[in-house]
Protein backbone atom coordinates (compact mmCIF):
# COMPACT_ATOMS: atom_id res chain seq x y z
CA UNK A 1 0.00 0.00 0.00
CA UNK A 2 1.27 3.53 -0.82
CA UNK A 3 2.08 6.03 1.89
CA UNK A 4 -0.81 8.19 0.66
CA UNK A 5 -3.39 5.43 0.81
CA UNK A 6 -2.04 4.13 4.10
CA UNK A 7 -2.28 7.56 5.75
CA UNK A 8 -5.75 8.27 4.38
CA UNK A 9 -6.90 4.86 5.60
CA UNK A 10 -5.49 5.54 9.09
CA UNK A 11 -7.30 8.87 9.19
CA UNK A 12 -10.62 7.35 8.08
CA UNK A 13 -10.29 4.53 10.60
CA UNK A 14 -9.38 7.04 13.34
CA UNK A 15 -6.11 5.22 13.93
CA UNK A 16 -4.04 8.27 13.00
CA UNK A 17 -2.43 10.24 15.82
CA UNK A 18 -3.08 13.94 15.26
CA UNK A 19 -0.11 16.11 16.19
CA UNK A 20 -0.81 19.80 16.83
CA UNK A 21 2.12 22.14 17.34
CA UNK A 22 1.15 25.33 19.14
CA UNK A 23 -1.63 25.04 21.72
CA UNK A 24 -3.06 28.53 21.64
CA UNK A 25 -6.22 30.17 20.33
CA UNK A 26 -6.06 28.07 17.14
CA UNK A 27 -4.42 24.83 18.21
CA UNK A 28 -6.44 24.23 21.36
CA UNK A 29 -9.92 24.37 19.74
CA UNK A 30 -8.62 22.16 16.91
CA UNK A 31 -7.37 19.63 19.44
CA UNK A 32 -10.77 19.48 21.12
CA UNK A 33 -12.48 19.05 17.75
CA UNK A 34 -10.37 16.01 16.82
CA UNK A 35 -10.84 14.55 20.31
CA UNK A 36 -14.60 14.92 19.90
CA UNK A 37 -14.30 12.71 16.83
CA UNK A 38 -12.38 10.10 18.79
CA UNK A 39 -8.83 10.81 17.59
CA UNK A 40 -5.71 10.56 19.71
CA UNK A 41 -4.12 14.01 19.79
CA UNK A 42 -0.56 14.89 20.73
CA UNK A 43 -0.07 18.56 21.56
CA UNK A 44 3.35 20.18 21.37
CA UNK A 45 4.17 23.64 22.70
CA UNK A 46 7.35 25.42 23.79
CA UNK A 47 5.68 26.92 26.88
CA UNK A 48 6.16 24.50 29.77
CA UNK A 49 3.69 26.38 31.97
CA UNK A 50 0.91 26.01 29.39
CA UNK A 51 1.73 22.35 28.86
CA UNK A 52 1.60 21.71 32.61
CA UNK A 53 -1.76 23.45 32.91
CA UNK A 54 -3.24 21.46 30.04
CA UNK A 55 -1.95 18.17 31.40
CA UNK A 56 -3.63 19.11 34.69
CA UNK A 57 -6.90 19.73 32.84
CA UNK A 58 -6.83 23.50 33.15
CA UNK A 59 -7.54 25.88 30.28
CA UNK A 60 -5.67 29.18 30.12
CA UNK A 61 -8.02 30.62 27.48
CA UNK A 62 -11.29 32.03 28.80
CA UNK A 63 -13.69 30.83 26.10
CA UNK A 64 -12.25 27.28 26.12
CA UNK A 65 -13.58 25.36 29.10
CA UNK A 66 -11.36 23.31 31.36
CA UNK A 67 -14.03 20.60 31.34
CA UNK A 68 -13.37 19.90 27.67
CA UNK A 69 -9.68 19.45 28.34
CA UNK A 70 -10.34 17.25 31.37
CA UNK A 71 -12.70 15.14 29.28
CA UNK A 72 -9.97 14.64 26.65
CA UNK A 73 -7.49 13.62 29.37
CA UNK A 74 -9.93 11.25 31.06
CA UNK A 75 -10.54 9.50 27.75
CA UNK A 76 -6.74 9.25 27.27
CA UNK A 77 -7.13 11.02 23.93
CA UNK A 78 -4.89 14.01 24.64
CA UNK A 79 -1.48 14.72 26.08
CA UNK A 80 0.74 17.77 25.84
CA UNK A 81 4.52 17.99 25.79
CA UNK A 82 7.42 20.34 25.12
CA UNK A 83 9.45 17.42 23.73
CA UNK A 84 9.59 17.80 19.94
CA UNK A 85 11.02 14.31 19.56
CA UNK A 86 7.53 13.04 20.33
CA UNK A 87 6.49 14.33 16.90
CA UNK A 88 7.64 11.08 15.35
CA UNK A 89 4.77 9.35 17.18
CA UNK A 90 2.18 11.48 15.39
CA UNK A 91 0.96 10.91 11.83
CA UNK A 92 -0.05 14.50 11.19
CA UNK A 93 1.75 17.65 12.29
CA UNK A 94 -0.44 20.75 12.21
CA UNK A 95 1.44 24.00 12.84
CA UNK A 96 -0.59 26.63 14.71
CA UNK A 97 2.07 29.17 15.69
CA UNK A 98 2.12 32.99 15.60
CA UNK A 99 3.17 35.04 12.58
CA UNK A 100 3.60 38.59 13.92
CA UNK A 101 5.33 41.60 12.40
CA UNK A 102 8.77 42.82 13.41
CA UNK A 103 9.51 46.40 14.47
CA UNK A 104 9.86 47.38 10.79
CA UNK A 105 6.30 46.12 10.07
CA UNK A 106 7.74 43.23 8.07
CA UNK A 107 6.73 39.54 8.34
CA UNK A 108 8.30 37.70 11.26
CA UNK A 109 8.36 34.01 10.33
CA UNK A 110 10.67 33.05 13.18
CA UNK A 111 7.98 31.04 15.01
CA UNK A 112 7.11 29.07 11.88
CA UNK A 113 10.71 28.47 10.84
CA UNK A 114 12.02 27.70 14.32
CA UNK A 115 9.16 25.27 14.88
CA UNK A 116 9.73 23.57 11.54
CA UNK A 117 13.47 23.31 12.19
CA UNK A 118 12.73 21.75 15.57
CA UNK A 119 10.49 19.16 13.88
CA UNK A 120 12.76 18.31 10.94
CA UNK A 121 14.95 15.79 12.83
CA UNK A 122 11.81 13.85 13.73
CA UNK A 123 10.02 13.92 10.38
CA UNK A 124 9.52 10.51 8.84
CA UNK A 125 7.93 8.85 5.87
CA UNK A 126 4.15 8.89 6.12
CA UNK A 127 4.02 12.29 7.83
CA UNK A 128 1.77 15.12 6.65
CA UNK A 129 2.78 18.63 7.64
CA UNK A 130 0.06 21.29 7.58
CA UNK A 131 0.72 24.97 8.15
CA UNK A 132 -2.24 26.98 9.50
CA UNK A 133 -0.44 30.21 10.41
CA UNK A 134 -1.33 33.24 8.31
CA UNK A 135 1.51 34.16 5.97
CA UNK A 136 2.38 35.53 2.53
CA UNK A 137 1.82 33.47 -0.64
CA UNK A 138 4.81 31.21 -1.25
CA UNK A 139 5.81 30.57 2.36
CA UNK A 140 4.86 26.88 2.35
CA UNK A 141 6.75 26.17 -0.88
CA UNK A 142 9.70 28.47 -0.25
CA UNK A 143 10.34 27.71 3.42
CA UNK A 144 8.72 24.45 4.53
CA UNK A 145 9.18 22.40 1.36
CA UNK A 146 13.00 22.59 1.22
CA UNK A 147 13.24 21.81 4.93
CA UNK A 148 11.19 18.66 4.46
CA UNK A 149 13.19 17.67 1.42
CA UNK A 150 16.45 18.11 3.34
CA UNK A 151 15.08 15.54 5.76
CA UNK A 152 15.21 13.05 2.88
CA UNK A 153 11.48 13.08 2.14
CA UNK A 154 9.87 13.11 -1.29
CA UNK A 155 6.86 15.37 -1.00
CA UNK A 156 3.78 13.92 -2.59
CA UNK A 157 5.12 10.36 -2.45
CA UNK A 158 6.33 9.42 1.03
CA UNK A 159 5.40 12.65 2.89
CA UNK A 160 2.83 15.37 2.37
CA UNK A 161 2.71 19.14 2.66
CA UNK A 162 -0.40 21.33 2.81
CA UNK A 163 -1.48 24.82 3.77
CA UNK A 164 -4.85 25.27 5.48
CA UNK A 165 -5.38 28.69 7.06
CA UNK A 166 -7.04 28.97 10.46
CA UNK A 167 -10.38 30.74 10.63
CA UNK A 168 -10.98 30.96 14.36
CA UNK A 169 -13.20 33.76 15.67
CA UNK A 170 -13.14 33.54 19.48
CA UNK A 171 -16.46 34.02 21.26
CA UNK A 172 -18.45 34.07 18.02
CA UNK A 173 -21.76 32.47 19.08
CA UNK A 174 -22.78 31.57 15.52
CA UNK A 175 -19.74 29.53 14.44
CA UNK A 176 -17.35 27.00 15.92
CA UNK A 177 -14.33 25.11 14.64
CA UNK A 178 -16.48 22.29 13.21
CA UNK A 179 -18.86 24.55 11.28
CA UNK A 180 -16.36 27.00 9.77
CA UNK A 181 -15.44 25.75 6.24
CA UNK A 182 -11.75 24.81 5.95
CA UNK A 183 -9.71 25.94 2.95
CA UNK A 184 -7.00 23.47 1.97
CA UNK A 185 -4.25 23.61 -0.64
CA UNK A 186 -1.70 20.85 -1.22
CA UNK A 187 1.75 20.98 -2.77
CA UNK A 188 0.80 18.09 -5.05
CA UNK A 189 -2.48 16.33 -5.88
CA UNK A 190 -1.53 13.56 -3.45
CA UNK A 191 -0.86 16.16 -0.74
CA UNK A 192 -4.26 17.67 -1.45
CA UNK A 193 -6.03 14.33 -1.10
CA UNK A 194 -4.33 13.69 2.22
CA UNK A 195 -5.12 17.21 3.44
CA UNK A 196 -8.78 16.90 2.54
CA UNK A 197 -9.01 13.53 4.29
CA UNK A 198 -7.37 15.02 7.40
CA UNK A 199 -9.69 17.99 7.76
CA UNK A 200 -12.85 16.22 6.61
CA UNK A 201 -12.40 14.05 9.69
CA UNK A 202 -13.13 17.04 11.94
CA UNK A 203 -14.64 19.87 9.86
CA UNK A 204 -18.06 19.84 8.22
CA UNK A 205 -16.90 21.33 4.92
CA UNK A 206 -13.45 21.39 3.29
CA UNK A 207 -12.87 23.80 0.40
CA UNK A 208 -10.15 22.62 -2.00
CA UNK A 209 -7.98 25.10 -3.87
CA UNK A 210 -5.35 24.41 -6.49
CA UNK A 211 -2.18 25.13 -4.53
CA UNK A 212 -0.68 26.19 -1.23
CA UNK A 213 -0.20 29.67 -2.70
CA UNK A 214 -3.91 29.97 -3.49
CA UNK A 215 -4.77 28.90 0.07
CA UNK A 216 -2.28 31.41 1.50
CA UNK A 217 -3.74 34.20 -0.65
CA UNK A 218 -7.28 33.21 0.34
CA UNK A 219 -6.55 33.89 4.00
CA UNK A 220 -4.99 37.24 3.20
CA UNK A 221 -7.91 38.29 1.00
CA UNK A 222 -10.39 37.48 3.77
CA UNK A 223 -8.61 39.66 6.30
CA UNK A 224 -7.56 42.42 3.91
CA UNK A 225 -11.21 42.67 2.85
CA UNK A 226 -12.10 43.40 6.46
CA UNK A 227 -9.15 45.74 7.05
CA UNK A 228 -9.96 47.84 3.98
CA UNK A 229 -13.65 48.13 4.81
CA UNK A 230 -12.88 48.97 8.43
CA UNK A 231 -10.46 51.60 7.13
CA UNK A 232 -13.24 53.02 4.96
CA UNK A 233 -15.74 53.26 7.81
CA UNK A 234 -13.09 54.70 10.14
CA UNK A 235 -12.43 57.44 7.59
CA UNK A 236 -16.18 57.98 7.27
CA UNK A 237 -16.33 58.35 11.07
CA UNK A 238 -13.72 61.11 10.97
CA UNK A 239 -15.60 62.95 8.24
CA UNK A 240 -18.97 62.46 9.94
CA UNK A 241 -17.55 63.70 13.24
CA UNK A 242 -16.31 66.89 11.61
CA UNK A 243 -19.79 67.38 10.09
CA UNK A 244 -21.49 66.67 13.44
CA UNK A 245 -23.16 63.51 12.11
CA UNK A 246 -23.45 60.29 14.11
CA UNK A 247 -21.75 57.66 11.97
CA UNK A 248 -23.47 54.83 13.85
CA UNK A 249 -26.87 56.27 12.97
CA UNK A 250 -25.76 56.40 9.34
CA UNK A 251 -24.49 52.81 9.36
CA UNK A 252 -27.74 51.57 10.89
CA UNK A 253 -29.75 53.34 8.22
CA UNK A 254 -27.52 52.14 5.38
CA UNK A 255 -27.72 48.56 6.67
CA UNK A 256 -31.46 48.51 5.96
CA UNK A 257 -30.63 48.25 2.25
CA UNK A 258 -31.21 44.56 1.47
CA UNK A 259 -28.50 44.37 -1.19
CA UNK A 260 -25.14 45.89 -2.07
CA UNK A 261 -24.16 46.99 1.44
CA UNK A 262 -22.45 45.18 4.28
CA UNK A 263 -22.16 47.08 7.57
CA UNK A 264 -18.72 47.53 9.12
CA UNK A 265 -18.23 49.43 12.33
CA UNK A 266 -15.57 51.97 13.37
CA UNK A 267 -13.53 51.74 16.53
CA UNK A 268 -10.44 53.03 18.33
CA UNK A 269 -8.10 51.03 16.06
CA UNK A 270 -7.57 47.50 14.84
CA UNK A 271 -6.80 44.61 17.16
CA UNK A 272 -6.34 40.88 17.18
CA UNK A 273 -3.88 38.52 15.59
CA UNK A 274 -5.12 38.94 11.99
CA UNK A 275 -6.58 42.22 10.78
CA UNK A 276 -3.80 44.62 11.95
CA UNK A 277 -1.06 42.27 10.71
CA UNK A 278 -2.07 40.21 7.69
CA UNK A 279 -2.29 43.03 5.11
CA UNK A 280 1.38 43.81 5.67
CA UNK A 281 2.31 40.23 4.74
CA UNK A 282 0.93 40.80 1.26
CA UNK A 283 2.28 44.33 0.82
CA UNK A 284 5.74 43.04 1.77
CA UNK A 285 5.59 40.11 -0.66
CA UNK A 286 4.10 42.25 -3.44
CA UNK A 287 7.24 44.40 -3.47
CA UNK A 288 9.18 41.33 -4.62
CA UNK A 289 7.06 41.50 -7.78
CA UNK A 290 7.54 45.24 -8.23
CA UNK A 291 4.02 46.05 -7.02
CA UNK A 292 2.91 48.73 -4.58
CA UNK A 293 -0.39 47.87 -2.86
CA UNK A 294 -1.57 51.44 -2.40
CA UNK A 295 -5.18 50.65 -1.53
CA UNK A 296 -4.22 48.24 1.24
CA UNK A 297 -1.56 50.51 2.65
CA UNK A 298 -3.92 53.50 2.69
CA UNK A 299 -6.42 51.52 4.75
CA UNK A 300 -3.58 50.58 7.08
CA UNK A 301 -2.64 54.22 7.54
CA UNK A 302 -6.21 55.18 8.42
CA UNK A 303 -6.66 52.31 10.86
CA UNK A 304 -3.30 53.03 12.49
CA UNK A 305 -4.34 56.68 12.92
CA UNK A 306 -7.49 55.90 14.92
CA UNK A 307 -5.91 55.80 18.42
CA UNK A 308 -4.54 59.29 17.78
CA UNK A 309 -8.01 60.44 16.69
CA UNK A 310 -9.46 59.10 19.94
CA UNK A 311 -6.74 60.83 21.96
CA UNK A 312 -7.45 64.14 20.24
CA UNK A 313 -11.16 63.82 21.00
CA UNK A 314 -10.50 62.90 24.64
CA UNK A 315 -8.02 65.75 25.14
CA UNK A 316 -10.38 68.26 23.51
CA UNK A 317 -13.28 67.08 25.67
CA UNK A 318 -11.25 67.59 28.85
CA UNK A 319 -10.06 71.01 27.66
CA UNK A 320 -13.64 72.11 27.06
CA UNK A 321 -14.29 71.26 30.70
CA UNK A 322 -11.30 73.30 31.84
CA UNK A 323 -9.10 70.28 32.52
CA UNK A 324 -5.68 69.38 31.14
CA UNK A 325 -4.97 65.70 30.48
CA UNK A 326 -1.78 65.81 32.54
CA UNK A 327 -2.51 64.48 36.02
CA UNK A 328 -6.09 63.47 35.26
CA UNK A 329 -7.47 60.07 36.22
CA UNK A 330 -8.65 58.05 33.22
CA UNK A 331 -10.43 54.70 33.38
CA UNK A 332 -10.18 52.57 30.21
CA UNK A 333 -13.15 50.24 29.79
CA UNK A 334 -12.17 47.03 28.02
CA UNK A 335 -8.59 46.14 27.11
CA UNK A 336 -9.19 42.95 25.10
CA UNK A 337 -9.00 43.50 21.35
CA UNK A 338 -12.71 42.76 20.87
CA UNK A 339 -15.83 42.27 22.97
CA UNK A 340 -16.39 39.26 25.21
CA UNK A 341 -12.92 37.69 24.92
CA UNK A 342 -9.73 37.76 26.99
CA UNK A 343 -7.44 38.00 23.95
CA UNK A 344 -5.27 41.14 24.07
CA UNK A 345 -3.12 40.62 20.99
CA UNK A 346 -2.61 43.93 19.15
CA UNK A 347 -5.34 45.53 21.25
CA UNK A 348 -5.76 49.25 20.48
CA UNK A 349 -6.75 49.72 24.12
CA UNK A 350 -3.16 49.08 25.17
CA UNK A 351 -1.86 51.69 22.73
CA UNK A 352 -4.39 54.15 24.12
CA UNK A 353 -3.24 53.39 27.67
CA UNK A 354 0.37 54.02 26.68
CA UNK A 355 -0.51 57.28 24.93
CA UNK A 356 -2.45 58.44 28.00
CA UNK A 357 0.48 57.67 30.31
CA UNK A 358 2.86 59.50 27.96
CA UNK A 359 0.64 62.56 28.25
CA UNK A 360 0.77 62.43 32.04
CA UNK A 361 -2.59 60.82 32.77
CA UNK A 362 -3.11 58.40 35.66
CA UNK A 363 -4.54 55.30 34.00
CA UNK A 364 -6.60 52.40 35.31
CA UNK A 365 -8.65 49.84 33.45
CA UNK A 366 -11.69 47.66 33.96
CA UNK A 367 -12.18 44.44 32.02
CA UNK A 368 -14.09 41.44 33.40
CA UNK A 369 -12.24 39.16 30.99
CA UNK A 370 -8.75 40.35 32.01
CA UNK A 371 -8.59 40.54 35.83
CA UNK A 372 -4.83 41.24 35.85
CA UNK A 373 -2.87 42.94 33.10
CA UNK A 374 -0.89 40.09 31.53
CA UNK A 375 2.74 39.82 30.60
CA UNK A 376 3.13 40.97 27.00
CA UNK A 377 6.15 41.09 24.71
CA UNK A 378 6.02 44.85 24.14
CA UNK A 379 3.74 46.29 26.81
CA UNK A 380 3.57 46.24 30.58
CA UNK A 381 1.25 47.76 33.15
CA UNK A 382 1.28 46.73 36.79
CA UNK A 383 -2.49 46.95 37.07
CA UNK A 384 -5.55 44.93 37.98
CA UNK A 385 -9.09 45.41 36.75
CA UNK A 386 -11.07 48.03 38.67
CA UNK A 387 -14.51 47.09 39.94
CA UNK A 388 -17.24 49.10 38.25
CA UNK A 389 -19.34 50.81 40.89
CA UNK A 390 -21.07 54.18 40.70
CA UNK A 391 -18.56 55.58 43.19
CA UNK A 392 -15.53 54.27 41.29
CA UNK A 393 -16.78 55.53 37.96
CA UNK A 394 -17.56 58.97 39.35
CA UNK A 395 -14.05 59.26 40.80
CA UNK A 396 -12.41 59.42 37.35
CA UNK A 397 -12.04 62.60 35.33
CA UNK A 398 -12.69 60.58 32.19
CA UNK A 399 -13.97 57.10 31.32
CA UNK A 400 -12.81 55.83 27.92
CA UNK A 401 -14.95 53.08 26.41
CA UNK A 402 -12.48 51.15 24.25
CA UNK A 403 -13.93 47.61 24.09
CA UNK A 404 -17.68 47.14 24.36
CA UNK A 405 -18.05 43.99 26.47
CA UNK A 406 -21.64 42.82 26.84
CA UNK A 407 -21.30 42.54 30.62
CA UNK A 408 -20.76 46.27 31.15
CA UNK A 409 -23.70 48.10 32.72
CA UNK A 410 -23.80 50.90 30.16
CA UNK A 411 -26.74 52.72 31.74
CA UNK A 412 -24.98 52.89 35.10
CA UNK A 413 -21.66 53.90 33.52
CA UNK A 414 -23.25 56.66 31.46
CA UNK A 415 -25.17 57.96 34.47
CA UNK A 416 -22.19 58.29 36.80
CA UNK A 417 -19.23 59.16 34.55
CA UNK A 418 -18.06 62.76 34.75
CA UNK A 419 -16.93 62.45 31.13
CA UNK A 420 -17.45 59.39 28.94
CA UNK A 421 -15.59 59.05 25.63
CA UNK A 422 -17.40 56.44 23.54
CA UNK A 423 -15.37 54.86 20.72
CA UNK A 424 -17.87 52.06 20.01
CA UNK A 425 -21.17 53.81 19.45
CA UNK A 426 -22.89 52.34 22.50
CA UNK A 427 -24.52 55.64 23.47
CA UNK A 428 -26.85 56.74 20.69
CA UNK A 429 -28.72 59.43 22.63
CA UNK A 430 -26.87 62.74 23.13
CA UNK A 431 -25.82 63.59 26.69
CA UNK A 432 -23.74 66.42 28.14
CA UNK A 433 -21.20 64.03 29.65
CA UNK A 434 -20.80 61.80 26.59
CA UNK A 435 -18.43 62.45 23.71
CA UNK A 436 -18.23 60.16 20.69
CA UNK A 437 -14.81 59.36 19.32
Amino acid sequence: MSFENDLIEKIKNKNAVIGIVGLGYVGLPLMLRFVEEGYQVLGIDIDQAKVDMLNDGVSYIEHISSSGIRNALEKSLFSATTDFSQATNADTLILCVPTPLNKYREPDLSYVLDTTDALVPYLRKGHVLSLESTTYPGTTEEELLPRMEKAGLTIGEDAFLIYSPEREDPANPDFETRTIPKVCGGHTPACQRVGVALYEAAIDKVVSVSSTKAAEMTKLLENIHRAVNIGLVNEMKIVADRMDIDIHEVISAAATKPFGFTPYYPGPGLGGHCIPIDPFYLTWKAREYGLHTRFIELAGEINTYMPRFVMDKLTEALNQRGKALNGRKVLVLGIAYKKNVDDMRESPSVELMERLVQKGAVVDYSDPHVPVFPTMREHHFDLSSVELTPENIASYDCVLLATDHSSFDYEMIGKHAQLLVDTRGKYLQPAENIVKA
